[in-house]
């Protein structure tokens, strides 16, 4: 069966500032017709830094949507033309001051595909220098230095409710135990 759907037309969209919207009716694989809701996003970048001593920056931020304060991995969004890898140093320059020697992919993922265009770049940065934090405006945050193995057993425990962050976690995983086996 083939699986691809065909758009029929544009229903209404939404320019926004960081996102656009559109709803679209569409063409099923079995012949009959639904909707589907777009969100149209430029893709962002997400770093976890951990330092020589094994510690990670994280950082505490309230997320309007969700009404709370979650503990999430420096991350923001890939301005147009801009590389994903400088986007990841600018944002943790942005967020913690901190300064990577070394930044290293840890993938690529779709945050949800079911109806967001976003894709995230995930990176471990190593070799951290300190520098001065320049959040956006409107951009509060509050740092926190917590030891990468902790962080590890928050996010196997499903304590980490920041997707991105807990796939980085998790994902940096391979990277730090070889960097521990080494010493």
């Amino acid at each position: 069966m083939d699986l691809q759907e065909e758009k029929l037309r544009e229903i209404n969209r939404y320019q926004g500032i960081i996102v656009d919207l559109y709803v679209d009716q569409v063409r099923l694989p079995d012949g009959s017709e639904s909707y589907r809701e777009v969100v149209i996003h430029p893709g962002g970048a997400c770093v976890l830094p951990v330092d020589e001593e094994g510690y990670a920056w994280v950082e505490h931020q309230f997320r309007y949507p969700m009404r709370e304060v979650l503990l999430e991995a420096p991350a923001g969004k890939i301005e147009p033309g801009e590389d994903p890898a400088l986007c990841a140093a600018r944002e943790l320059k942005e967020e913690t001051g901190l300064i990577a020697g070394e930044m290293i992919l840890l993938g690529e993922y779709y945050t949800s595909p079911g109806y967001s265009t976003e894709l995230l770049r995930i990176y471990l940065a190593r070799d951290l220098k300190a520098g001065r934090s320049r959040p956006d405006p409107g951009e509060f945050l509050q740092l926190e230095r917590i030891p990468y193995d902790t962080l590890l057993a928050m996010a196997e425990r499903g304590e980490i409710r920041d997707a991105k962050t807990a796939v980085a976690i998790l994902q940096a995983r391979p990277y730090l135990r070889d960097a521990a086996a080494q010493e």
